[in-house]
């Protein structure tokens, strides 16, 4: 068992530190609004900190699950960042979907003061870090990965590392890039089908089977159909991310026509106010539309 330091205890964070406690871990948590991680006390028993750097001294490991690129600088750096509270030889996993770029800025202000820096961003949604059925695609040093790996099963039915530092990133960026188009077209399908005069549910059960089929289509369908949308990871969060891959792919000549297309067509949902809509909401633009 170890001492374990999670930052950021939002949708994602919460649960997952809460694995952590569960699993005999000993963690202290922190979080930008103080109530939150009191309540989490209050859920898993476990400690929290006033600032990263007090969560992170003492400590084997620190996790973090926060927004963007700028709060996780905030919580790494600075002297009340965890980088300041950690000892030598320790670990930190981030579990932000960020860029590369500052990946690769805060593996190297990690390297400079013996510290190892594993970049660990995770795909399965609210669902999947509530469930520990998260999907964890790492970069960093093979040494780090290979210390953090267990750590990082207490709430991931799968965790690989993809190469050195920044791999994590890459391929969470491959992950976003493939979702935006299955959710598109599973979006025109369904729509199609509703003007067709087909019964959506039924069409589900005859295709879900075949070619067509997908995680999406067997976990979002219904509440597609339904028109429901407040669940999963909101169209604000996704559009930041697709910016991420957007820039990635002018930066290393990939061509990304289809997410370019539908990171404007998510914007439209934003416009329609579903900025905290699930990303399923895209056949609402298209309902809207028609």
């Amino acid at each position: 068992m170890a001492k374990v330091a999670f930052l950021g205890l939002g949708v994602m964070g919460y649960p997952m530190a809460g694995h952590l406690q569960k699993a005999g871990h000993e963690v202290t948590v922190y979080n930008r609004t103080a109530a939150k991680a009191d309540k989490w006390v209050s859920d898993y028993g476990g400690s929290m900190a006033a600032t990263p750097r007090e969560a992170a001294e003492g400590c084997d490991f620190v996790m973090s699950c926060v927004g963007n690129d700028d709060d996780l600088r905030a919580v790494c750096l600075g002297d009340d960042g965890a980088f300041a509270g950690m000892g030598e030889g320790a670990i930190f996993v981030d579990h932000t979907t960020v860029s590369a770029k500052v990946t690769a800025e805060l593996y190297a202000a990690a390297k400079d003061i013996g510290v190892s820096f594993v970049d660990a961003p995770v795909s399965g949604g609210q669902a999947g870090a509530e469930n520990g059925q998260l999907v964890v695609m790492c970069g960093g040093d093979e040494a780090a990965y290979a210390k953090a790996e267990p750590m990082i099963g207490a709430f991931a039915k799968q965790c690989k590392r993809l190469g050195d530092s920044g791999a994590g990133q890459m391929c969470k960026m491959v992950n976003q890039i493939c979702i935006a188009g299955l959710v598109q077209g599973l979006s025109e399908g369904l729509h199609f089908a509703e003007k067709a005069g087909l019964d959506g549910r039924a069409v589900v059960e005859v295709i879900g089977g075949g070619a067509a089929g997908s995680w999406q289509m067997v976990n979002r369908y219904e509440t597609m159909l339904d028109d429901e949308f407040e669940h999963g990871f909101a169209v604000d969060w996704m559009r930041k991310d697709l910016g991420i891959c957007l820039s990635t792919g002018d930066e290393i000549g990939a061509s990304l026509p289809v997410t370019a297309l539908i990171d404007q067509f998510y914007k439209d949902v934003q416009a329609l106010g579903g900025g905290r809509w699930d990303t399923s909401s895209l056949i609402k633009r298209l309902r809207a539309l028609s």
